[in-house]
This record gives structure tokens, C-alpha cells and sequence, in this order.
């Protein structure tokens, strides 16, 4: 044996004992890091592909938009590798997402079933609408409640003529039934916008109290309304998915899917539960429990709006999938 040949026979060999390059995927949140994305999604996949893979894929979050400003953007930045995952709203651009958008709707969501599970189990019917991405996980928010400033809300008279923020075209849908005027706009605008009077309330979760400071400028909820949830997703780029070695895939397929978007769901409702419990308890506050009698009036106010939105987009088939 040459001197060259055992030189090159080592040098393999401790190319061989290499442990593998470590890859950090680039996580983008335009929200703060304390927001429940964090550690419900982002730190919790950080953990769980660091685990798979011995720690050499790992997941780092960027906050604030430090990746690029603005929600609306999210989901263009996967696809053109900006960052490597992101989290966002359907309803912001709802001409992509019409039928994913159905779970967003009014008692689309089964009694006892996450919004996860029903969108996991249309994914069939609504899987085209994600161009470009591997989805990661999706999700719902908890119900919708009234979020208004110097307006209390205890009929659907009491919305006429009102501007009622909304996140995409569903909630418009409810906004418009119940006669009040719609204003579509980012979460990130709401609180300059309700704080300043360009809007007279929001329907959201009771999480965007604490998630975006909405308990600062808001004064009077009304809770009981079938107004619906908000839909979110998080998404990998397909070239970053593509990219990733045999094994990093794997990981990254076991850690995705219905249980992370459950687990992003539990901890929605918890982060509205604790704000809900402290607008309560805040004297300067009018919160409004709707009775059955007076929730009703507002069912019946949208009584058409599902069949109606259903039917534009050609959604039969998604709803029974998601409520299956």
C-alpha cells in the first residue's frame, strides 16, 4: 500500500465519522416573540425536529417581521424562500383560499371538534389552494367575539351602519348579514385603527387582547354571537422542503400535521381564555354574555351566509370533509 493510498484512506474515513452538517430553517413571524405562535409552533418544532435529528435540524424564529415586514406577505415569502416557513391568515388574501376559508365560517366546526382536525380531514379538497409549500400545520382560532370601543353590542341593531374590521371575505360575509360595514385590514392595524376611531370594533379571538394589546384601546365585548373563527396556516417553502436530506424530511413529516396544528389550537384557547378572565376583571370594561334568546337573533341574522358562501365557491364537498 502507497503512502497516498493510506492517506486517502484516512482522510474517508474521517469524512465518514463526520456527524452531518446542522441546518437551521429560517422561521418568519411578523409578530412579537411573545406572541402564542412562539412557543406553541416555533419552539415547539425547534424541539421536536432538534430531538429527531440528534440536534442537526433545528428551527429559529424570526420576530417582528425581521424577515420582511407585513402579514399579507407570509405566505409569498415560503415560496420565494425569504424564509423558510411562515405562519399567516387565509383570509388575507381569501381569493386563494375560498375553501379552506369555509372552516372559518359560523357552526362549520362540529361541536367538540378543533378547527385542526376539520381542516386536516379536507385536505383532499382544499390541498390546491396551497401552491408552492408543503403545508406544516393548520389551525383555527377560538371563537370570534365582539371587540368594540365606546360601543356596546347586544343586538344585531346595535351593529347597523358600524365599522366592523374583519381579517378576509367569511367574516365580511357574517359583518354584512348582521348589517354592519366591513372593513378588511391586517391585525397589525387594528389597534392605531380602533384606538383612533377608523373602526368602531373587531371580530376576533379574545386572544388578539393580549397578543396584539387590544385590552389597551378596547372597552365593551359581546361574547355568545355565532360569528365564527379565523384560520391560520404554516407553511415550507417547497424548495426548502425539496432541499432537506433524506432523514431531515422524515423529521420534519413527523413533527408536521394535525397534532402540531392542535397543539397551536389548545394554545390559542388558552392565551383567549386568560385574556378573557382579565377583561373581566377590569372594571373599565362592558362585557356582554349573550343569553340563548339574544344569540339567536344573531343566528338568525346569518342564517344564509354559510349556504350562501358554500355555494360561490364551490365548497360542498370541503364542508362535508371538514365536518365529517
Amino acid at each position: 500500500m502507497t503512502l497516498k493510498t493510506t492517506i486517502l484512506g484516512t482522510a474517508l474515513a474521517v469524512v465518514t465519522a463526520l456527524p452531518l452538517a446542522a441546518q437551521e430553517l429560517k422561521f418568519a413571524n411578523f409578530t412579537p416573540p411573545f406572541h402564542t405562535i412562539n412557543a406553541s409552533v416555533i419552539e415547539k418544532l425547534n424541539a421536536d425536529l432538534s430531538a429527531a435529528t440528534d440536534g442537526s435540524l433545528t428551527v429559529r424564529g424570526y420576530h417582528g417581521g425581521e424577515l420582511g415586514a407585513g402579514p399579507v406577505e407570509q405566505y409569498i415569502r415560503a415560496v420565494q424562500g425569504v424564509a423558510d416557513i411562515t405562519w399567516g391568515l387565509p383570509g388575507y388574501t381569501s381569493q386563494q383560499f375560498e375553501k379552506t376559508m369555509i372552516v372559518e365560517l359560523p357552526g362549520v366546526v362540529p361541536e367538540g371538534k378543533s378547527g385542526a382536525d376539520a381542516l386536516c380531514g379536507a385536505m383532499d379538497e382544499i390541498s390546491s389552494e396551497f401552491p408552492g409549500t408543503v403545508p406544516v400545520a393548520l389551525w383555527t382560532s377560538e371563537p370570534n367575539i365582539m371587540i368594540m370601543k365606546d360601543k356596546v353590542v347586544r343586538t344585531p341593531a346595535d351593529l347597523e351602519g358600524l365599522k366592523i374590521r374583519v381579517a378576509g371575505a367569511t367574516a365580511g360575509k357574517v359583518a354584512e348579514a348582521l348589517g354592519a360595514t366591513p372593513v378588511q385590514m391586517p391585525i397589525n392595524q387594528v389597534y392605531n385603527s380602533l384606538q383612533t376611531g377608523l373602526i368602531d370594533g373587531v371580530f376576533t379571538g379574545a386572544s388578539t387582547l393580549s397578543d396584539f394589546k387590544l385590552d389597551e384601546v378596547a372597552d365593551a365585548y359581546t361574547l355568545g354571537a355565532p360569528l365564527g373563527r379565523l384560520a391560520f396556516f404554516a407553511v415550507m417553502g417547497q424548495g426548502s422542503y425539496d432541499a432537506l436530506s433524506g432523514d431531515a424530511k422524515a423529521a420534519l413529516d413527523e413533527a408536521r400535521g394535525c397534532g402540531l396544528g392542535n397543539n397551536a389550537e389548545t394554545a390559542w384557547n388558552a392565551t383567549a381564555d386568560a385574556a378573557l378572565e382579565a377583561a373581566r376583571a377590569d372594571g373599565a370594561n362592558t362585557v356582554v354574555d349573550l343569553s340563548a334568546e339574544e344569540a339567536q337573533a344573531f343566528a338568525d341574522a346569518v342564517s344564509n351566509v354559510v349556504a350562501d358562501y358554500v355555494s360561490s365557491v364551490g365548497g360542498d364537498a370541503a364542508l362535508a370533509a371538514m365536518q365529517e
